[in-house]
């Protein structure tokens, strides 16, 4: 049951942190907690919404020890998930793909989050909603400031 969304779990935490390795890493500890939760699953929520809502939380938080750590180098965490897509060796995209990559990659985690649910996944703001517990109404707006943030990073990269 789990496994059928092993491919579309790595892509999700792919487009939050970027790395390859560091994917690789969350996914195995998603897949821990999930095995753990599984006897207390009430089904309240559909298993895929389960699984992405343990997803994201994990990938979130992976994001803030980042910042942290980040901080504490006194480096920019943006800068740093700018240099990871030009570094990665997994990255396979044209130049333009790498332009979109940065510019995602230097939104805010949460806001990152709801772009990539939204825009490449394809989730409608209710499903987002019960995976990140925000409002429908909270999510369009970081959807939309998100947007613009990308667009005017997009367009200054020309």
């Amino acid at each position: 049951m789990i496994c059928q969304y092993s491919e579309q779990l790595y892509w999700h935490i792919r487009a939050l942190v970027g790395s390859h390795e560091d994917t690789d890493d969350i996914l195995q500890e998603v897949f821990v907690k999930v095995w753990k939760a599984l006897p207390g699953f009430r089904g309240d929520s559909s298993v895929k919404t389960w699984l992405w809502r343990i997803a994201t939380n994990e990938a979130l938080s992976f994001l803030r020890k980042q910042q942290v750590r980040a901080a504490l180098r006194f480096e920019s965490l943006d800068t740093t998930a700018a240099l990871m897509v030009d570094s990665d060796p997994w990255f396979d995209g044209d130049a333009a793909q790498r332009v979109l990559a940065k510019a995602i990659a230097a939104l805010p985690p949460k806001q990152r989050s709801v772009f990539c649910m939204r825009y490449f996944e394809e989730l409608p703001y209710e499903e987002i909603s019960r995976i990140t517990g925000t409002s429908v109404g909270a999510l369009k707006a970081s959807y939309h400031q998100a947007a613009e943030k990308v667009k005017v990073m997009v367009a200054e990269d020309d």
